[in-house]
């Protein structure tokens, strides 16, 4: 019997998104910009008190969404939970892209951006960041003019490490007079710099959080949207009615009651930051500025075989050669003792 499944052409135009997430137990995780620290004491003891009661029924909101807007200091109705930050940038394809809608994007970026809107079968327009990782605002500008559906703006850049300064951000909300503008901000931690407070003086504005990086709970799956009430209250249209699990909200409310953990791995990875651009530095690599918690480093020609040493001796970074040039890494900062061993490493691969 032939079947015939009716599948959209948006799909058919497109290859699976496949993230190197397999084999990677185990070894020195420098490649996903997760915390390699794992989460705090808290998070884990409220994962332990779980009922199988509580596991077994559909999981309540309210209380978990008002501690988590009292943590990014906005009310409850200027914040929706998501299923991990992904989840958070696909509900504005399903609220307000359609077929052949107009998507603006800077590139390199972080890839679900265009991964969703090839699945919305809208046309992404892709502006490029500079040989310096600089961000093209002029270009941004101009763009803007065409009233793009949204405009999504990771800040910092996820791989670049950039950071678009306030008065940069203000000047495109200005100019997005006809266009959604979502800041990813699932570095924001490590930057120090968060716009979640404009949310009431922009209405076109949207912040994108994931609970992924500070907080170490990659493996759970949480992320949020905030913006205005009103703004926001058509996002809630497209949300399932549990898009969030038990556990990530019992590990999530823990850990930003806690805190200090969170505080202390930001700190710490500042400061290693500065440190590891330092020694590579020292050592002839060329090493971009990053305000999140990895960095771009170009090793150069030599860069392709040291990551493949680095794999054979259980060390993961993430290669950049399909889009920043032959040699670049995206590494991230790990721990002090993991940084070290990478850089014995291409003491001897020298």
């Amino acid at each position: 019997m032939k079947v015939h499944l009716p599948v959209r052409q948006a799909i058919l135009e497109r290859r699976t998104y496949e993230a190197p997430a397999e084999g990677r137990a185990g070894k020195i995780r420098l490649d996903f910009n997760e915390n390699t620290r794992g989460c705090g004491p808290a998070a884990l003891r409220a994962l332990r008190k779980l009922s199988a009661k509580e596991i077994a029924t559909y999981p309540e909101y309210a209380v978990s969404t008002r501690k988590i807007a009292r943590y990014f200091r906005v009310h409850p109705t200027e914040l929706v939970l998501t299923n991990g930050g992904d989840d958070a940038l696909r509900v504005f394809f399903d609220t307000f892209v359609e077929p052949h809608s107009h998507i603006l994007i800077c590139e390199p970026t972080f890839p679900m951006y265009r991964y969703y809107a090839e699945i919305a079968g809208a046309r992404v327009q892709s502006l490029h960041y500079g040989p310096d990782m600089e961000f093209p605002f002029a270009a941004a500008l101009a763009a803007l003019r065409r009233k793009p559906r949204v405009f999504f703006l990771a800040n910092p850049n996820n791989p670049t490490g950039t950071l678009v300064g306030k008065d940069v951000i203000r000047k495109l909300l200005r100019a997005a007079t006809h266009t959604v503008m979502v800041m990813d901000e699932a570095y924001a931690e490590f930057s120090g710099l968060s716009v979640v407070p404009w949310i009431r003086k922009y209405p076109q504005l949207f912040v994108a959080r994931t609970f992924s990086k500070a907080e170490g709970l990659a493996g759970l799956r949480l992320g949020a949207v905030l913006g205005c009430r009103d703004s926001l209250a058509l996002v809630r249209r497209a949300l399932p009615p549990y898009p969030v699990n038990t556990a990530a909200l019992a590990a999530s409310v823990a850990a930003v009651e806690e805190g200090t953990p969170i505080a202390r791995y930001v700190r710490d990875v500042k400061r290693l930051r500065a440190w590891f651009a330092r020694e590579l530095q020292k050592r002839n690599v060329r090493v971009y500025p990053s305000a999140a918690n990895f960095l771009i480093a170009d090793f150069g020609k030599t860069g392709p075989a040291f990551f493949r040493k680095l794999e054979r001796h259980g060390i993961l970074v993430r290669e950049r050669s399909h889009d920043l040039g032959r040699g670049f890494a995206r590494i991230t900062i790990g721990t002090e003792a993991e940084l070290k061993k990478l850089l014995r490493l291409f003491k001897r691969n020298s």
